[in-house]
C-alpha cells in the first residue's frame, strides 16, 4: 500500500512536469511502474463491472471512444485511456489524473485501447474480463513481424480473457480465435450484413486472404450486423432476422470503417450491459461521438475546414483514400518513421494513390517527405513541394490554400505534432486536455 501511494505521488509529479514540457504521455506511467511494479493490478482492483481490452490493427481508438460513450450513456462510470497512447505505461499515465493516493480507481468499468503486444503485457498483470478484437492487417512489420504473428498475439489475449470475447466474424484471422477461447467464456460476433459483404475488400488486404478457405460462423441473435441504408445512414441489427436494431443513425465520422467500428462497439456494449442495454440510448450516444483527434477530425482554420486523417498501414491508408480522398481538396501528406509509426515505410508501395491524381498533392512532409514524394511520382501524382519540417510545411500549406478546404494524411507522430501546433495556434483543446 505504501509503495502504491509513493508510485501515485511520483507519477502525478512526473505527469505535471511532462505537461509543462508539452509531451511525454508515457513517462508518468513509467515512473509509477518503476516505483511499484504491481501498480496496474492495484489500481484496477475495485473495478467490478468489467475490464475490457480493445485491440487489433485498425480502428482501436475510434472503437474505444464509441464503446465508452455508449456505456457512459447507460449511466456507467468508465475509465479509459483516451489519448491513443495504447501501451501499458500510457494506460497508467491516463489513470494518474483520476487516482487518489490509495491508488485504487473509482469506476464501474475500464475500457482500454491496447496494441497487440502491450495487450499481452497488460494481461500478465491484470486478466481482462472482456476482449474486443477488431481485425488483423500488416502494421509496423519491424515491430510485429508477419501478419500471422499479430493474429497469434490477439489469440493469446483471448485465451487469457475470463468472461467474454467479441470477435470480427468477417476477418478470418480474428474469427479463428474462437477456437482458442477458454471454456465458459462467451463468444459474441460483429460484422456486416450479407447484403454488403462485397464491400469487405475495401477494408481488408485480400492478398493475404485470397486462398483462405475459412468458412465464417453463422451470426446468432446476440451478434451485431451492420446494415447500411446509404453512405451515411445505417442500423446495427440484432435478434432473429435483425428484428432488434440500433438506429437508423448517422455518425459524425464518415465511411464504412467508422460504421463497422460503431457495430463492434455496440455489440460489445450489449454483451457487457445485458438486459440493461437500451438501443435508443446507444443510438443517441453514437450520434454524439466526435472523431478522435486525427481520425477524420475537422479543424476550422481561418474559416476553412482542415481534416486530419491518420494513416499507418496499407489497409488503413487505402480505406482513408477511399473515404476521404475522392473529393478534390488541397492535400498534404506527412510521413514519419519514428518508433510509434514503424521504422519500415516500404508499405507505402502497397497503397494505390491514383485517387489523388486529379488534384495532386500540394506538399509532402515529415522525416520521409522525399520518400513519399517519390512514391507519388510512381503513381503519376503531381507534388507541389517537399518540406521535411512539419511546422514549415504546415505554414506553407495553409498560406498556399487560404480559401479552400484542406486535408492532411499523416502517420501517428506527424499527426500528433501537427495537432499540437494547430491547438496552440487556433485555441483548440490540446491532446493532453482531451485526456483529462
Amino acid at each position: 500500500m505504501l509503495r502504491t501511494t509513493a508510485a501515485v505521488v511520483a507519477g502525478k509529479a512526473a505527469r505535471a512536469a511532462s505537461r509543462l514540457r508539452g509531451g511525454g504521455s508515457a513517462l508518468p506511467g513509467l515512473v509509477a511502474e518503476r516505483v511499484d511494479p504491481g501498480f496496474l493490478a492495484q489500481a484496477l482492483r475495485d473495478v467490478r463491472g468489467g475490464i475490457v481490452v480493445v485491440s487489433g490493427t485498425n480502428g482501436k481508438t475510434t472503437t474505444t471512444k464509441m464503446l465508452v460513450a455508449v456505456l457512459r450513456a447507460h449511466g456507467r462510470t468508465v475509465f479509459t485511456n483516451p489519448t491513443g497512447s495504447n501501451f501499458t505505461r500510457g494506460v497508467i499515465s491516463s489513470m494518474l489524473g483520476e487516482l487518489p493516493l490509495s491508488g485504487r480507481l473509482a469506476a464501474d468499468m475500464a475500457v482500454l485501447e491496447l496494441d497487440e503486444a502491450h495487450a499481452l503485457r497488460f494481461a500478465a498483470s491484470v486478466k481482462p474480463t472482456h476482449a474486443l478484437l477488431l481485425n488483423v492487417a500488416r502494421d509496423q512489420l519491424d515491430r510485429f513481424a508477419e501478419i500471422d504473428h499479430t493474429a497469434q498475439l490477439l489469440a493469446s489475449l483471448a485465451e487469457q480473457t475470463t468472461t467474454g470475447v467479441v470477435l470480427n466474424i468477417d476477418d478470418s484471422f480474428i474469427a479463428r480465435i474462437r477456437d482458442r477461447v477458454g471454456a465458459g467464456v462467451d463468444v459474441t460476433w460483429f460484422g456486416v450484413d450479407a447484403s454488403i459483404a462485397d464491400r469487405l475488400p475495401e477494408l481488408q488486404e485480400q492478398d493475404v486472404r485470397f486462398e483462405d478457405d475459412f468458412t465464417p460462423p453463422v451470426a446468432g441473435p446476440d451478434d451485431g450486423l451492420l446494415k447500411p441504408a446509404d453512405e451515411r445512414t445505417f442500423s446495427i441489427r440484432f435478434g432473429e432476422n435483425g428484428s432488434a436494431a440500433v438506429g437508423p443513425l448517422e455518425l459524425q465520422q464518415r465511411g464504412l470503417a467508422a460504421m463497422i467500428n460503431a457495430t463492434a462497439a455496440t455489440t460489445a456494449a450489449r454483451a457487457l450491459l445485458g438486459d440493461a442495454f437500451d438501443p435508443a440510448v446507444a443510438a443517441d450516444a453514437l450520434r454524439a461521438v466526435t472523431p478522435p483527434f486525427g481520425r477524420g477530425e475537422v479543424v476550422m482554420v481561418d474559416g476553412q475546414p482542415l481534416e486530419l486523417v491518420l494513416v499507418k498501414n496499407p489497409a488503413g491508408f487505402t480505406v482513408a483514400l477511399g473515404t476521404y480522398g475522392s473529393t478534390p481538396v488541397a492535400t498534404m501528406v506527412a510521413i514519419n518513421d519514428n518508433y510509434a509509426d514503424g521504422r519500415d515505410v516500404s508499405w507505402l508501395y502497397d497503397v494505390s494513390f491514383e485517387s489523388l491524381r486529379q488534384r495532386g498533392v500540394a506538399l509532402t512532409s515529415g522525416v520521409r517527405a522525399y520518400d513519399m514524394a517519390l512514391r507519388l511520382q510512381y503513381d503519376d501524382v503531381a507534388v507541389g513541394a517537399v518540406e521535411a519540417d512539419l511546422d514549415r510545411a504546415l505554414d506553407a500549406f495553409l498560406a498556399g490554400h487560404p480559401d479552400e478546404p484542406k486535408r492532411i494524411f499523416c502517420t501517428y507522430t506527424a499527426m500528433m505534432a501537427l495537432r499540437r501546433t494547430l491547438a496552440a495556434r487556433y485555441d483548440l483543446p490540446d491532446i493532453g486536455e482531451e485526456a483529462s
